[in-house]
């Protein structure tokens, strides 16, 4: 008797990968959270490309000679860049768009022709479509925003090109929270000031940081705060509602989730990756 080596059917849709298949990593830390895999990998597919996003969880330390490895690799034609490495993508791109450059960060990198790098940052207007699909509209509200770092930042530029009346902006590192404020003081002249953890006052409220991610850790807002008339935004994916999501909902507001603006996002990179 012969042994044969069982045939592998895939999914309905997904192309088995082979010698020919593209790479994206996805590159964070940590890197168990994130729904981009599947979810990205699945949208490609969806288009008739052969290609897979992967995760690597790789530490702020190594991320440079990573990023310099796969430069190497000729199958790996974007790298997608999470938590918390967003600046440190940017410093490895030789192009960028308009945005990615004024905030100085980027959450994908394609090729470009010569081999090296161009960057874009989505998560901006990706958190900005969820946030009018959960009834957000962001136009002449009042917006606080919890977290600088490259999620903040690119959700800062969106709401002030969206419209907000005032942005307020809260980190728990001072000099992070003024470099932003600072970089985006032309681009929203009069609407930008510095803010605390406090929502009183404020109709959209955004975290835009880590803190929800553990079960043991607080809300990044002060919820006794929190009014019917908001709305609440978080950009963690993992658990999907956070302590924040919970106490808002229990007051009544709209809110939206990290998988809301994941969902956005979604094709947005694909369509960036793919240079359409």
């Amino acid at each position: 008797m012969t042994d044969v080596a069982p045939k592998i059917v895939a999914p309905a849709g997904i192309i088995p990968p082979d010698g020919a298949t593209r790479l994206i990593p996805i590159i964070g830390d940590p890197i168990a959270q994130v729904k981009s895999p599947g979810g990205m990998t699945a949208a490609l597919h969806a288009r008739g490309v052969n290609a897979y996003v992967m995760p690597l969880h790789v530490g702020a330390a190594a991320f440079d000679a990573c990023l310099d490895g796969l430069s190497l690799a000729q199958n790996v034609d974007a790298v997608v860049a999470t938590v918390p490495h967003k600046f440190a993508a940017f410093r490895h791109a030789a192009t960028a768009t308009p945005r990615a450059t004024l905030l100085g960060a980027a959450n994908v990198l394609r090729r470009n022709q010569d081999g090296t790098w161009h960057a874009d940052m989505i998560d901006g207007i990706a958190f900005a479509a969820a946030l009018r699909g959960a009834g957000g509209e962001p136009a002449g509200r009042r917006a606080l925003l919890v977290g600088a770092g490259g999620a903040g930042a690119a959700i800062a530029l969106a709401l002030l090109d969206e419209g907000v009346t005032m942005l307020a902006i809260h980190d728990a590192d001072i000099a992070r929270r003024d470099a932003l404020l600072g970089r985006l003081a032309a681009h929203g002249a009069g609407r930008l000031t510095a803010g605390s953890s406090d929502p009183t006052g404020f109709d959209i409220i955004v975290n835009a940081t880590p803190t929800g991610m553990r079960a043991d850790d607080m809300s990044p807002v002060q919820t006794a705060h929190l009014t019917p008339a908001m709305t609440v935004g978080d950009v963690i994916t993992v658990p999907e509602v956070t302590k924040l999501l919970a106490a808002a909902r229990a007051v009544g507001c709209a809110t939206s989730t990290g998988v809301d603006m994941f969902v956005a996002g979604r094709d947005l990179i694909v369509d960036f990756v793919l240079g359409r």
